[in-house]
């Protein structure tokens, strides 16, 4: 289904309420985060003060920053 017939059949609020899209919601949160630990890591931050800064475990950014090789 489109996100219009979505929309028609519950209503645009009653779709932010679902898990679904809070999910989407977080996870777009977390890419955000995750696209800035290259900048951070240049800065000569460690990966504990990214994680403190980013708000994210430090297990996050390990992973993270292994991707980017």
């Amino acid at each position: 289904m489109s996100r219009q017939e979505l929309e028609a059949m519950f209503g645009i609020d009653d779709l932010k309420k679902t898990r679904f899209a809070q999910e989407l919601l977080e996870e777009g949160e977390i890419l955000g985060k995750l696209k800035v630990i290259p900048s951070l890591l240049r800065k000569g931050f460690s990966v504990e003060e990214i994680a403190e800064i980013l708000e994210l475990e430090v297990e996050q950014v390990r992973q993270a920053i292994a991707n980017l090789n």
